[in-house]
């Protein structure tokens, strides 16, 4: 829709009960109140394994005025989808869940400080959040981690809520990363930003699917797509290891010398060497991360595969993978 000042990039993974109630939200909070500019929604399925995609075609069928949906081939995460969705909007973006914890009224907010000219990019950071005690200690705990190893301006509750304008658009579209960290590309591709604190809602409809290893995986990707810091320890380690090693071998040394009676002891050896060798593996290990990085993006796949497109009136278009 060339003629769309603004679009709702919205990605829904098991989100079945949630997007009618927020579809009415954006429409009357939001598309009805920001008078002089034309907006969409952009629903990208992200291969449901529930009945959201039927519910998307009803929503198209009976709004085909203003949304759009995008069904992927398959499940490509979070990410992939949202970055099919900015690929897809034609200007100004915003980004938000289809669970209905991101309230309608703050991204009318967003839109209304873009077009006034006060910032390029708009990120939401929650200043309290209706989750479980666990939730919001895991991800205070993951964030808290990506602001001291990645990113310094990473607002301490994280953010998934946020506006993107068409210049950032196009300059976070133009860097894309496999096993990117989204929220850090955003936070450094610069222009002017402002940070909206609002009240994160309650999950009303479903699960999150947003799992402790989802969490943890993506936290990897934070840190060794972004920081050189694992590497630093393992030379610091390397070299540590190196200077104890080079002082016990002078103790066995004059101990030697001094008494004729070198140190004896089995388990002291087993010890060390199952230490170092453990440091070996670990080190190891995460240099096959770095060069897994690397590989994934220098094979150039494809992030996302487009099956199909549902816009206007009737219309039901077959979209080619995009990359």
């Amino acid at each position: 829709m060339s003629n769309t000042d603004y679009s709702i990039v919205i990605p829904v993974y098991f989100n079945e009960g949630s997007l009618r109630e927020l579809t009415a939200s954006l429409q009357s909070e939001v598309l009805g109140k920001l008078t002089g500019r034309r907006g969409e929604i952009i629903f990208v399925d992200d291969g449901s394994g529930d009945a959201s995609y039927d519910v998307l075609r009803s929503l198209q069928r009976e709004h085909p005025d203003f949304v759009r949906v995008v069904k992927l081939s398959r499940n490509f995460g979070q990410v992939n989808a949202i970055w099919c969705g900015l690929s897809l909007a034609p200007k100004v973006a915003i980004v938000m869940a289809a669970d209905g914890q991101d309230e309608p009224r703050y991204a009318l907010a967003m839109l209304q400080d873009h077009f006034a000219g006060e910032a390029e990019i708009v990120i939401g950071t929650r200043d309290e959040r209706e989750d479980s005690a666990y939730r919001r200690a895991t991800s205070k705990l993951f964030y808290r981690l990506m602001r001291a190893l990645s990113f310094p301006e990473m607002p301490l509750g994280g953010f998934d809520f946020f506006l993107v304008g068409d210049r950032a658009r196009r300059a976070l579209l133009a860097c894309y990363q496999h096993h990117g960290f989204l929220q850090g590309q955003i936070l450094r591709l610069g222009f002017q930003k402002k940070f909206t604190p609002y009240h994160r809602q309650a999950r009303r409809h479903g699960r999150s699917r947003w799992s402790f290893g989802r969490k943890l995986t993506y936290l990897v990707d934070g840190v060794l797509g972004y920081s050189y810091l694992p590497i630093r320890i393992m030379s610091g380690t390397g070299v540590l290891c190196a200077i104890l090693g080079f002082i016990y071998a002078c103790i066995v040394l004059v101990a030697r010398l001094a008494f004729g009676n070198p140190i004896k002891g089995w388990a002291p050896l087993m010890i060390t060497v199952l230490l170092v060798g453990g440091l070996q593996m670990l080190m190891l290990g995460v240099i096959g991360e770095y060069l897994w990085r690397i590989f994934a993006q220098v094979r150039g796949s494809q992030p996302y595969i487009v099956e199909n497109i549902l816009e206007g009136v009737g219309a039901e278009a077959h979209g080619p993978a995009e990359s």
